[in-house]
């Protein structure tokens, strides 16, 4: 009786045994991409939703990355920060720019994508306030901002790269108005078209999309680069820097190099002036071949 039941015991625990070693095998850890609205690179609403450089990019990161499951959460420049440094979390952002402070707590990928720097945009009838500030078409955006009352509109946690970020340390706090929600550059954009605000500080990509999206006239509209400013500025892939998150960006860095020589060019360069295109596409050829 007793070598009965032992056998029957036996037996439950061999059935049992495949699904018990199968199962850490098949569970996997989980990667959240943090994206915002950001147009061109991630688009949420409109007749482009979904066309974005980044909407196209994950797709083709995540097909390749099947050692992970992902989950794509929409957040808002400051919430997404946050949750980078959580060192807990195991989140990626996939637009963010190399700054010195968020290397701290993010672990970067190889460059991805070469992309225009951000500049000065404001209303035509308010290019007058800026004209003593111009050298050719740049903007000495420190000289204006601290010799003049004017506000410049920015997004707060934003990065505009560290040359950008640079000089709007050096200015006091009063000199912004800073927009903490989604769609902040589309609210500025807003407030500057109601006149509540003069100076939006922006990638012209980026508003050239939202002023068409407003139904407004690009010929309304002053881009000016600032001066001092590199063309261009460079994304990166950035996960908590956390053994997960440094596990994952070994294996974007591999992914990377063909992504960014043969399909981020082109997707990025169809939402440029078509003045800009080709010479873009022609620069970017250069641009990692030191990376």
């Amino acid at each position: 009786m007793c070598a009965a039941r032992c056998l029957r015991h036996l037996v439950l625990l061999c059935g049992l045994l495949p699904a018990l070693m199968l199962q850490p095998a098949s569970a996997k850890e989980r990667i959240f991409w943090l994206v915002r609205d950001l147009p061109p690179f991630t688009i949420f609403e409109g007749p482009e939703k979904g066309q974005g450089v980044i909407d196209q990019l994950l797709p083709l990161l995540i097909r390749q990355m099947p050692e992970y499951d992902h989950s794509i959460v929409r957040v808002n420049r400051a919430r997404g920060i946050q949750m980078l440094q959580d060192p807990k979390s195991f989140t990626c952002d996939p637009t963010l720019l190399w700054t010195p402070d968020r290397a701290e707590y993010v672990r970067f990928s190889v460059p991805s994508l070469g992309v225009l720097s951000g500049g000065l945009v404001l209303r035509k009838d308010s290019e007058a306030l800026v004209a003593p500030y111009l050298d050719g078409q740049e903007i000495d955006l420190h000289g204006l901002l601290s010799k003049t009352p004017l506000k410049l509109g920015v997004v707060a946690e934003r990065s505009y790269g560290t040359q950008i970020d640079a000089i709007l340390r050096q200015l006091p706090d009063t000199a912004f108005s800073r927009h903490y929600g989604n769609d902040a550059t589309a609210n500025l954009l807003q407030m500057q078209q109601l006149g509540r605000l003069r100076m939006v500080l922006g990638y012209w990509p980026e508003v050239r999309y939202l002023v068409e999206l407003q139904a407004g006239a690009l010929a309304d509209y002053k881009f000016h680069p600032v001066k001092g400013v590199n063309r261009y500025q460079f994304l990166h892939v950035g996960c908590s820097n956390s053994e997960l998150g440094r596990e994952a960006i070994a294996h974007i860095d591999q992914l990377l190099p063909a992504l960014r020589r043969d399909v981020l060019p082109g997707l990025y360069a169809r939402w440029l002036d078509p003045a800009l295109q080709e010479d873009y596409l022609e620069e970017s050829k250069r641009f990692f071949e030191d990376h």
